[in-house]
């Protein structure tokens, strides 16, 4: 014990141990964030993301899972939300915005409320092409009382 105590202690007067240094992992803490905000529609029919700057009045990058792939059934998979993210990542990083907060949305109104298949993979990927990720809230429309289903009072007759 005291062997290792002793080389700890000459490590710290040769300088090879000092505190208050900047480490490699420490460094990107350094660098000058620009915040941005991006907004994540992901419906069952397809996922759409928007980057504008903070206020929201500037938009910055616009891509959807159409975009990116061919068919027009592989619009809502977490693979073209993937996609569209990195590639609307890259766009805001050209632009300067390296760190966004994050809301998500799904489709609302009387159906299911929950975000569809690519909302995961849309944050993920964009955390994954090097943007900051600060907030991430939940704003899809949800009515308190509730709105009229359609098919009339007996319902969809099928």
């Amino acid at each position: 014990m005291s062997s290792e105590a002793t080389q700890g202690e000459q490590a710290a007067q040769q300088g090879q141990v000092t505190t208050g240094e900047v480490t490699p992992a420490a460094a990107p803490q350094l660098r000058k964030l620009r915040w941005g905000i991006a907004y994540i529609y992901a419906s069952t029919n397809n996922t759409m993301i928007i980057i504008t700057d903070l206020t929201g009045a500037e938009t910055v990058a616009r891509v959807s899972g159409g975009q990116v792939v061919k068919a027009d059934r592989d619009k809502p998979s977490p693979y073209a939300a993937m996609m569209a993210a990195y590639k609307a990542a890259q766009i805001a990083m050209a632009r300067g915005i390296n760190a966004v907060h994050v809301k998500v949305r799904g489709p609302g109104g009387y159906g299911l409320k929950v975000p569809g298949p690519g909302a995961v993979a849309a944050i993920r990927a964009l955390a994954r092409a090097g943007m900051i990720i600060g907030r991430i809230e939940d704003v899809t429309p949800i009515p308190h009382d509730t709105i009229r289903p359609p098919g009339g009072r007996r319902g969809r007759r099928v």
